[in-house]
């Protein structure tokens, strides 16, 4: 185990330099120049100057991109170009705010996806099965970024039941949640039927129930732990996808987090802000697929990384 996890951190070492360097030079090549979107077209040569001087832009790129190695080794994430606040503080403010609507999605996801998948598993091919699979391909096929808006008209506007957008109480991170979950909802349902289906099937399951053990007992304690191997690793493998869809969400719902908060730096060429925030999204991402494969060999004593 130990091998293991020194190999796997050794590897996301590796990603993220990867993650850094790729970002840092595509960034780069977005057309737009932050000076000009901070002064205007109408500002004099001479001001802009100072301010590309001021910012560190007139410096080669090669040589920007070895400063900001030697920053980024000791834990700087630079300074934001237009509050000329530390990224590391900006982005601290906001993730709290992004873990909140990221947990909340998963709670929504689990709570409509477990019922879904057991139900469908005990009773296959009927009309419950049925009804399951087909609300498990509209939450495949609708975007949250259509599905986000309407849910807005509904239940904001024309009912009035819930608050339209910004950060607030649990009324706030309703909408936004479900708005995330939903996909990832279709999704674990139709792997934990599935899963479910498949550990049925097993000799001990079969020896349990010969062994008069009530048949609650038998699917939630011995079949239900088994078949949720796989989907502890979907679950954990979903964060990533989470992580994404939260920026579109988080710009439908106004929600302050830390997508709205890359969507401000992508717009105003923010490059320390860009980069701060995407190599938080990809460290949370590889460190979530590592606690994954913890939880998968817990879940499962057969399973020895």
């Amino acid at each position: 185990m130990f091998a293991y996890l020194v190999r796997r951190l050794l590897l996301l070492l590796l990603v993220l330099f990867g993650v850094v360097t790729l970002v840092f030079f595509l960034i780069h090549l977005i057309p737009g120049d932050p000076v000009d979107i901070m002064l205007g077209d109408q500002a004099l040569a001479a001001d802009k100057d100072a301010l590309r001087h001021a910012l560190g832009l007139h410096r080669p790129l090669g040589n920007q991109y070895l400063s900001y190695l030697g920053d980024l080794c000791r834990g700087d994430l630079g300074l934001s170009i237009h509050s000329r606040r530390p990224v590391l503080t900006e982005i601290g403010e906001r993730f709290p705010a992004t873990v909140e609507l990221m947990l909340g999605a998963m709670l929504v996801a689990l709570l409509m996806a477990l019922p879904l998948g057991i139900i469908s598993a005990l009773k296959p091919y009927g009309w419950l099965d049925g009804a399951s699979m087909l609300i498990s391909f509209l939450g495949i096929s609708i975007p949250n970024f259509w599905l986000g808006p309407m849910l807005i008209i509904l239940f904001s506007i024309q009912l009035g039941w819930l608050p339209v957008n910004e950060r607030g109480g649990l009324e706030h991170l309703i909408l936004p949640a479900i708005t995330l979950g939903t996909a990832m909802a279709a999704m674990l349902s139709r792997m934990i039927r599935a899963s479910l289906l498949e550990v049925l099937d097993e000799e001990y399951i079969t020896n349990a129930r010969a062994k008069g053990l009530p048949e609650r007992l038998v699917i939630f304690k011995h079949a239900l732990r088994n078949a949720l191997i796989p989907v502890i690793t979907i679950i954990g493998l979903q964060v990533g996808v989470l992580l994404s869809g939260a920026i579109i969400t988080e710009a439908i719902f106004d929600w302050p987090g830390l997508g709205s908060l890359l969507l401000e730096g992508i717009y105003s060429r923010n490059y320390p802000l860009v980069q701060g925030c995407i190599l938080v999204i990809a460290t949370v991402y590889v460190l979530v697929n590592l606690l994954t494969d913890i939880a998968y060999a817990w879940a499962d004593p057969r399973v020895r990384l």
